[in-house]
Parts: C-alpha cells; sequence; structure tokens
C-alpha cells in the first residue's frame, strides 16, 4: 500500500506534472477571461479587438519570413480559434528573440568565426579535388555557418549505436586533457553508466569534463539536481533551456545536438543519445536502428568551438577557445571532412539548405534514412523533382514508430512522393533512427537532422558531411543492406487507405509543422 502510495506521489509531485498543472490553468485562467468578457457589458468592444488581433495576427504571420506550411498552420489557428488562437500565436509561434538573447547569439556567432576564420580557405582546393557541386555545398556551409572543410582526419562510420559503444569507452579512457559531452537525452543505463564511470575517473585525475543535456530531452530521465550531483564528482554539468511552467516561445528551442569530444583529437556524433536504447540494450519500438561516425584529426576543432560556443552561450559568458585547440594531429586520411551547426535563431536553416543541395545536386542516385518524413513544400518539390529527372531516390522510415501521430503524419506524404517515382521503404525490423543522406558515391551526411520541422527550424543540430572519404561508400552500403530488411510501401497501398484516415492525414499534415 505504502509502495503504491508512494509511487502516485513521485508521478503527482514530478516536476513535469506540477509545471503542466501550473501551464492547464494558465490556459484555463485564458479561457475563463474569453467567457467572461463574452458574458459582460464590454462584448461588443471585445469582439472587435478579437477580431482586429486576430486580422493583425494573420498579417504579421503572412509577412513573417517564417516556413510556409508553418504559416498555413499558425493562420488557420488564428482564424479557427479566435481570440485564442491570435494569443497562442504571440506566446508560442514564430521565432522571436528578446535583445537579451540577440546578444547572445551575435557574440556566439562572434566567437565562432574569430575561432575558426583562419581555416575557412580551403574551398578553392576541394572544388578542385572533389568537383564544382562540392565545392558549392562546403562554401555554403562556410559563409552561413562558418564551419570550415578540413582535410587530415580520419572517419569512422558505424552502421549501429552498438558498435560504437566500445569504441566510445577506449576513446574516453585516454583522454589527457578534457572531455566535452553534449546530448538531447542523458538516461541512467548500461551506455551512460559506463562513460559516467570513466569521467568520474578522469575527472579524478585533473581531467577537465564538461556536459550538456536538454532539459526537455531528459526531463524524464534525470532528476532536477542532476547539475549539482555531478559538481560533487568534480564534472562541470549544465542544462540547455530550462523547462518552466510559462507558455513561452522559447520552449520550442531544444538542444538536440551530439557531441563527444576527447582532447579536440576525437568526436563522436550522430544520431545515437546517451541511452540504453540506442544501443539495443533496452529494447523499444522494435530493434533500434541508429548511426554514428567517429572523427580524428583536425577536423575535430570545429566541433570543439561549437560545443564551446554553446557552453558560453547557456551561461551568457565569454572564455578563451584557444587554450583549447591541439596541436595538428599527425593524421592523413583521404577526402575532405567538413562539420556543420545549425541554430534556429539566426534565420538560417543549415540542416535543410544542405539536405536541399544534396538531392538538387544528385545525378544517379541519393539514398535518405530518416526517424520522421515530415517535409515542407521545398523539401517535397525537391524530392519529386529529382526522381521525375531520373535520380534514383530512396528513402527508409521506420515500420515500428516511436510516435503514432508523427508515424500517420510521415505517411501522409507517401502518396505525392510514389507518384513522382520516389521509392520508400521502412525498416522491418523495428525503429530506425539515423538521419543519414549519400549520394552518386561522391558525398555524405551523418547527424542528427531529422527530415521535420523541427529539426529544421527550431532546435539546434550538427552534422557532419564527407567529401570523396571511404566512409560514403559504407553509408551507401548500410543503406542497401537496411533495404534489403526493409518493406517497399506501394501506390496502391496508399490508395487502399479508408476516407477517415485520409481526412485524420490531411488534418494532421496541416498542422504537421507545428507537432
Amino acid at each position: 500500500m505504502y509502495g503504491l502510495l508512494g509511487k502516485v506521489g513521485k508521478v503527482l509531485f514530478h516536476r513535469v506534472a506540477v509545471m503542466g498543472a501550473l501551464i492547464v490553468l494558465q490556459i484555463a485562467l485564458y479561457v475563463a477571461g474569453v467567457l467572461w468578457l463574452e458574458d459582460s457589458a464590454y462584448y461588443a468592444v471585445f469582439s472587435g479587438a478579437s477580431m482586429t488581433l486576430s486580422v493583425l495576427a494573420t498579417m504579421w504571420i503572412v509577412a513573417s519570413d517564417s516556413n510556409p506550411g508553418y504559416k498555413i498552420g499558425w493562420v488557420s489557428l488564428v482564424l479557427v480559434l479566435q481570440p485564442l488562437g491570435s494569443l497562442a500565436y504571440l506566446l508560442l509561434g514564430g521565432n522571436r528573440m528578446s535583445a537579451f538573447n540577440q546578444r547572445r547569439l551575435r557574440t556566439m556567432a562572434r566567437r565562432i568565426a574569430q575561432n575558426l576564420g583562419e581555416d575557412c580557405d580551403r574551398t578553392p582546393d576541394l572544388m578542385r579535388d572533389q568537383g564544382e557541386d562540392a565545392g558549392r555545398l562546403a562554401h555554403y556551409i562556410q559563409q552561413s555557418a562558418r564551419c570550415p572543410v578540413y582535410r587530415n582526419t580520419s572517419t569512422r562510420f558505424y552502421p549501429l549505436g552498438d558498435l560504437c559503444y566500445q569504441d566510445i569507452l577506449d576513446d574516453l579512457r585516454q583522454a589527457k586533457r578534457y572531455i566535452f559531452i553534449e546530448y538531447f537525452i542523458i538516461e541512467e543505463g548500461k551506455l551512460w553508466n559506463s562513460v559516467l564511470d570513466i569521467l568520474k575517473e578522469k575527472a579524478a585525475q585533473g581531467v577537465e569534463v564538461r556536459v550538456i543535456y536538454d532539459d526537455v530531452g531528459s526531463i524524464f530521465t534525470l532528476p532536477a539536481n542532476y547539475p549539482e550531483q555531478m559538481a560533487k564528482l568534480g564534472i562541470q554539468c549544465r542544462v540547455f533551456n530550462r523547462l518552466v511552467p510559462v507558455l513561452s516561445l522559447r520552449q520550442n528551442n531544444r538542444d538536440h545536438r551530439k557531441y563527444m569530444i576527447v582532447d579536440g583529437k576525437v568526436a563522436f556524433t550522430g544520431g545515437i543519445n546517451m541511452a540504453d536504447e540506442y544501443i539495443n540494450v533496452k529494447p523499444r519500438f522494435g530493434h533500434w536502428k541508429d548511426s554514428a561516425i567517429r572523427l580524428e584529426g583536425e577536423a575535430v576543432w570545429s566541433m570543439t568551438v561549437s560545443f564551446l560556443a554553446m557552453w558560453d552561450f547557456t551561461r551568457n559568458e565569454e572564455e578563451r577557445f584557444r587554450p583549447y585547440r591541439p596541436q595538428p594531429p599527425a593524421v592523413s586520411a583521404p577526402g575532405w571532412v567538413q562539420p556543420y551547426h545549425d541554430c534556429p535563431w539566426d534565420n538560417e536553416p543549415v540542416g535543410l539548405t544542405v539536405y536541399l543541395h544534396l538531392i538538387n545536386r544528385a545525378k544517379r542516385y541519393v539514398y535518405i534514412t530518416t526517424p520522421y518524413l515530415v517535409i515542407d513544400y521545398s523539401l517535397t518539390m525537391a524530392l519529386t523533382s529529382a526522381a521525375k529527372s531520373g535520380v534514383d531516390v530512396r528513402i527508409i522510415t521506420p515500420h515500428i514508430p516511436d510516435k503514432k501521430t508523427v508515424f500517420e503524419v510521415t505517411r501522409a506524404y507517401y502518396e505525392e512522393l510514389l507518384r513522382a517515382g520516389v521509392r520508400i521503404f521502412e525498416y522491418r525490423p523495428g525503429f530506425i533512427h539515423s538521419k543519414n543522406f549519400v549520394v552518386d558515391d561522391r558525398v555524405a551526411t551523418v547527424g542528427t537532422v531529422n527530415l521535420d520541422y523541427r529539426s529544421m527550424f527550431l532546435h539546434f543540430e550538427n552534422g557532419v558531411v564527407l567529401y570523396g572519404t571511404p566512409t560514403v561508400a559504407e553509408i551507401k552500403e548500410d543503406f542497401l543492406h537496411t533495404q534489403s530488411l526493409s518493406l517497399e510501401a506501394t501506390l496502391q497501398e496508399c490508395l487502399r487507405v479508408s476516407l477517415p484516415r485520409r481526412l485524420m492525414r490531411d488534418a494532421l499534415r496541416l498542422f504537421a509543422p507545428m507537432l
């Protein structure tokens, strides 16, 4: 009995439950205020003000530089739910920043440019070596995200999270100066506890250890006082964008990046988080298919700068980055490597533009793995146009979803893509979480950017573009192997979907950018 009461109390007083209750209370107060005004002598004034607010909100949304799909969803909500839709947009819509955050963002960009600017001189060499298309993509990333392209960097691709587990531990044990870790989700279990044991050991030896995690991503997996717990172990820990019980636009922006950096010489990134389902220790949604990539060499400095800029951003600080730059590593490897990051507040969708470039410049094929297929008009047109022009376009999505609503939206795009000649496969053994592109045996990208609105417009993300490295062929080989384990979607199956389900998917697709 007492055990049951303890569990109930733990749920009721968990900070998610408390914050959820406070947010529901705010909504209830808004609704009660509206209802009171409708029954009061001020109804005519209120009605006119509501209509004016809805019109102004609609004009504001249409005139904004947001994604068109996002605009349509919010305009529909504003017009249908007067005046609450307007209030909802003011609180949650758009991508506005306070003056304080604008200053922090400018500082972040300046620090990145200062520390990576001297490396931004290699795109002409890349263009001569790998061709104009590669050079144009590298130039865009360099100009828009201040992320250079590097040689002298070896890469190792892991087609499953399970396969990089031991390498992560081995590299952490080699740390001499510092370890930087940044993940959306950290959860206690075999993976994180194994990492944490090494972090404690290294911190005791004098190695500088820093950890960043996202509050929403880890809200059910870590206690609120986790940074204090880590500090007692000698580990510096910061939480990105603490969740607060207030309806706020800022809560949309999450840190979805994944970094594991050792001494500025070795780094891991990709789809995996620090939780056991990513290495298939804890079964969730069937077999969890994810990928990761290990970098060793010059390009790791770019990822180190990205981490340090985010670290300073979390506390509005400025520290010297140069002491963390290692001596030039003695690494020689074929091809070029370009880590990149994306920030939702600079109105430059780097992740989306990288994907569009890869699709639009493909000559023979473009193979894509993604857990979600919630695409805007630009991506839909790019994929369908490429397929119609004879490019072999293939996409692998999960067969067992982690979010049923988003899965329905994903399938809502199948018919249009299939009609254009895109081939779509669903990973039959379970859930695929990889976010990979590979094009024409020449270029590939591995990272954190999903094919959905949140990743491309609202989250902090990162990835790595590979030009002519041996891992490009490995990513293609992994795609083809994964395809052999998958079920191919057909147009006939899409046409057999019932009318009620079609209508539900159409409604979900309308509001997909807001999911």
